[in-house]
């Protein structure tokens, strides 16, 4: 590897757009309703004592779609691009974990194998996505419009067209809570998701790879870093995302059904990582940043139907406020505002230098 390429840094500017926009949702709900954020214990159906609250809901609610929008995060960094499948390979992720689970009794090692058939099968698909993008060229949103167009018909014939229904301690526990955890089990999978790419991105070259290919991906062939290995790889690890998500919606709900699982989520994992400061053009990236993202986008979901705005209309509520968040954290903004601030500083220091 040549000296000329060293490790990219993240810097903190990347969470200024996510943290302000959840802290306005914040004080806006403390404003409104200062036991907006109240949490209590309660006994749920199963007899388990729970946390139960709209900040419980709000951890509970995201936790599908901050583990998509770490697996995006690294597609956009490294390619350039979105995928827009994520949503549909859910629906072929769980229904080939259903699949599997009616072959027997949920026991823990049919569960895990279960599991590790639906990331195979959805690690293929993604190698699909991520051979058109990486060999082929072909833009990712046009490559991805493939699977999403044709992703719940493979779901559906998967099961046959049937919507099958699963049963279980273990998979009710995924969904819900563990016996004795008051907190809902799908919050310490995101902690879990989290801290392997964490690990991952720490201990291996993976982030400089990845930010490199995005930045220049021209320029990182040339230095020895195989582009169409690292593209490739962003799209599998994606992949893998969307089988825990398209897993954890199943044993919440313990049914699939293809035509409704995770429908329209590849919209907000996109919007996680635009809020999270990450260009959606490629390079640099914040994970922390598309989970912060991810919590305000369901804080956001959350607030609006605690002010009881109809279902329907809280896609637009949604957009206005998405729209304006975006706008905030673009370039041409971000060049303005550095501009104020060192015009301010320039003015501060000629009045200090005039006393």
């Amino acid at each position: 590897m040549p000296k000329t390429l060293r490790r990219p840094s993240v810097s903190l500017s990347h969470l200024i757009v996510p943290l302000l926009a959840l802290l306005v949702i914040v004080i806006f709900n403390v404003i409104h309703d200062p036991s907006f954020f109240s949490v209590s214990l309660v006994v749920n159906n199963s007899g388990n004592t729970v946390l139960s609250g709209n900040l419980v809901s709000i951890l509970n609610g995201a936790s599908e779609l901050a583990i998509l929008a770490m697996g995006m995060t690294i597609v956009t960094a490294a390619s350039g691009g979105q995928d827009i499948s994520v949503g549909a390979g859910a629906a072929i992720a769980g229904s080939v974990f259903v699949k599997v689970i009616k072959s027997g009794n949920s026991s823990l090692g049919l569960i895990l194998f279960a599991f590790l058939a639906c990331c195979l099968a959805i690690m293929l698909f993604g190698a699909f996505n991520g051979a058109l993008v990486a060999i082929f060229k072909i833009q990712p949103m046009i490559a991805t419009l493939i699977l999403f167009t044709a992703g719940r018909s493979i779901a559906y014939w998967v099961n046959g067209g049937a919507t099958p229904t699963v049963s279980g301690d273990l998979l009710g526990y995924l969904g819900g809570f563990f016996p004795g955890m008051p907190v809902p089990t799908p919050v310490f999978i995101v902690i879990a998701t989290g801290a392997l790419f964490a690990l991952a991105l720490k201990f291996t070259n993976l982030r400089l790879y990845v930010q490199a290919v995005g930045i220049n991906s021209t320029s990182s062939r040339l230095n020895g870093i195989n582009t169409t290995w690292i593209k490739l790889l962003s799209f599998i690890i994606l992949a893998a995302c969307v089988a825990i998500a398209g897993v954890i919606r199943v044993c919440r709900l313990g049914l699939i059904n293809h035509e409704t699982i995770l429908l329209d989520i590849e919209m907000d994992a996109i919007l996680a990582v635009a809020i999270g400061g990450n260009a959606l053009s490629g390079g640099k990236f914040s994970l922390a940043g598309s989970v912060i993202g991810a919590y305000v986008i369901q804080a956001l979901t959350t607030t609006l139907y605690a002010l009881k705005v109809p279902s329907n209309a809280v896609k637009s509520y949604k957009a206005i406020v998405i729209i304006a968040l975006v706008a905030v954290g673009s370039p041409v903004i971000k060049k303005l505002l550095v501009k104020a601030r060192d015009s301010f500083l320039l003015k501060r220091k000629a009045a200090g230098g005039a006393s």
